[in-house]
């Protein structure tokens, strides 16, 4: 049974840099991996694309042809996919059991009220796929509450639309610290929590915004997104790889990798961890981690990373789990190196 990411999210927000990222680390903890384009103006990626929509259509081409814009050109790029899913299908029976990470186009349109992008997912179930949906936005919202609201709303269409185990995470969490200070700590705004308190800021933000009519506006969209009781965010920075490692175990949970993978007796120990293993996030407080002692945090894990590098007598990513080379004759291959007294002590009997 294949396991899939479909990875969604506004222009900007990283959904490239994210599937290359992700591409990289499955392939440093042994995890089969393939990443599929479904973007068709996308014609530079940085990851190696093992199926790509633009061999069927190009955006350039719709748009010369049928006189349309770019929004316009990828609905109809999706339509034209709809109506011909035996190619989808034919490339993707080639990739067998790989996991599959889809990088899906920015236009908002296509995960919050057309039907395409969704109809060609629900086939794709069909196919056997397990699916999650990974919604990504940049952390850039948190800074004005207008920006935030609106990628609320956003993430919560787009989560009724596609009808699919979501996952909403807010990328390049590490430039918030860079930004003006958050009224709120980060948990406010990764728990979605109580969005009355914004209230008043929406009105100090536009003046348009202090008349009684928007307020009782600003009031009915709060209401409506927490009484739906669905939106929460996980943070990410791709350069991170203990972030990387948290977001794939939420993933793999969502969409049942948990229960065994593709993969099956042949696991190697670290897959196995990364499935059973509740997480490996040592922060709990990601406002301490992200925005009040970030620099310190920063230089700690780098001093970690590098002893790790010389323990193992070279080095491996930043972003990849420091696992000991496989020679093919250790049975402990693959597992993390060991770190101090394990306390455990062998008694021989004597014969």
């Amino acid at each position: 049974m294949p396991f899939a990411q479909l990875v969604l999210g506004s222009p900007g927000s990283g959904k490239s840099t994210y599937c290359d990222g992700m591409h990289q680390f499955m392939g440093a903890i042994g995890r089969e991996c393939s990443v599929v384009n479904l973007d068709p103006a996308n014609d530079k990626t940085n990851y190696p694309c093992a199926l790509d929509i633009r061999d069927l259509i190009k955006l350039e081409d719709i748009m010369a042809d049928d006189q349309l814009g770019p929004n316009g050109g990828v609905l109809y790029a999706f339509e034209e996919l709809e109506h011909n899913m035996e190619w989808l299908e034919e490339g993707l029976k080639r990739l067998e059991d790989s996991y599959v990470i889809f990088d899906c186009p920015g236009q908002v349109e296509l995960y919050t009220h057309h039907n395409s992008l969704r109809n060609i997912f629900f086939k794709l179930q069909k196919m056997g796929y397990r699916l999650v949906a990974v919604h990504l936005s940049d952390s850039f919202c948190l800074t004005q509450p207008s920006l935030y609201i609106s990628n609320l709303l956003l993430t919560l269409r787009a989560m009724l639309q596609m009808d699919l185990p979501h996952v909403n995470v807010l990328t390049k969490i590490d430039k918030v610290s860079s930004y003006d200070p958050l009224p709120f700590n980060l948990e406010y705004y990764t728990d979605v929590q109580d969005l009355s308190h914004l209230v008043s800021y929406l009105q100090e933000e536009a003046p348009a915004m202090r008349s009684e009519k928007f307020s009782r506006l600003n009031e009915a969209v709060a209401n409506l997104i927490e009484n739906f009781g669905l939106v929460s965010f996980e943070v990410l920075s791709v350069e991170n790889k203990k972030t990387m490692m948290h977001l794939l175990r939420i993933i793999d949970r969502a969409g049942g990798y948990v229960f065994g993978g593709a993969e099956g007796a042949n696991d190697t120990v670290w897959q196995i961890a990364m499935r059973n293993e509740s997480s490996l996030m040592e922060v709990e407080d990601i406002q301490e981690r992200w925005v009040d002692l970030k620099e310190e945090y920063d230089a700690l894990e780098e001093k970690e990373e590098e002893a790790q590098r010389k323990t193992m007598g070279g080095g491996t990513g930043v972003t990849t789990p420091d696992l000991i080379p496989d020679d093919g004759d250790d049975p402990y291959d693959g597992m993390p190196p060991p770190r101090g007294d394990s306390g455990i002590k062998v008694v021989r009997k004597k014969q």
